[in-house]
């Protein structure tokens, strides 16, 4: 199901059987990737009696191709925002690297009931103006995925084959001035709701004790991986 949104964007929609008191969740992938990789979380969600909408980012998945180069992070959070609108409570973020912080972005200034995040890309308190903004569009290998050959994906051995086949199928350009911004920082000082960070245990660029100083208040939850299937 495609619910409309704007020339921009575009999301896939699995709606629970029953739409109880339930807030619909909004799934928000990461960089180089498209809301295709939310797809067995969309299924087990849908089981659990959730609706959830998985967002391609614009010029991501399904959203129609547009000039990435110098695509920012707010742009991200204003498709987000799109999509609220179409909603009728406020919804769950939950967000994914990258879409962690385009998550906590919206969850800093917009009406949201919770706000998930996997791994996310850390706010910053203040700039780091050493770091250049450049425009440019990057490729799925800035983040160590090379090819499609299911049995050599270093960067998926946690995952069974039917994983990195989904996870292979969603990759997708990204904005290199993104990328810039996020280490430049993107200021987050506080967040309108509860927010809950989830790293793995095996996650060595995105480990739990990443977290330990963070100034927002947040709960914190380490997944136990059980290594490579």
């Amino acid at each position: 199901m495609q619910p409309p949104l704007s020339s921009a964007v575009s999301c896939t929609a699995r709606l629970a059987d029953s739409l109880d008191h339930l807030p619909p969740i909004i799934l928000i992938h990461g960089a180089a990737n498209s809301a295709a990789v939310w797809s067995l979380w969309q299924s087990e969600l849908k089981a659990r009696g959730w609706s959830s909408f998985a967002l391609d980012l614009r010029s991501h998945g399904q959203s129609p191709p547009t000039d990435l180069s110098s695509v920012r992070m707010a742009d991200y959070a204003d498709d987000v925002r799109r999509l609220i609108r179409h909603l009728n409570q406020p919804p769950v973020l939950i967000g994914w690297s990258m879409g962690g912080l385009v998550a906590m972005m919206v969850a800093a200034s917009d009406a949201i009931s919770a706000c998930i995040t996997l791994a996310p890309s850390l706010p910053a308190q203040r700039e780091d103006l050493t770091v250049s903004l450049r425009q440019g569009v990057i490729h799925a290998d800035t983040y160590g995925i090379f090819h499609t050959d299911l049995e050599d994906q270093p960067a998926m051995s946690d995952l069974t084959p039917e994983e990195r086949r989904i996870a292979l199928g969603a990759l997708s350009l990204e904005s290199q001035y993104a990328r810039d911004e996020r280490r430049h920082g993107i200021i987050i000082e506080t967040l309108s709701c509860p927010l809950l960070i989830v790293t793995g245990t095996q996650d060595e660029q995105w480990p739990s004790s990443r977290y330990d100083h963070f100034w927002i208040g947040a709960d914190r939850f380490s997944m136990q991986e059980l290594g490579s299937a």
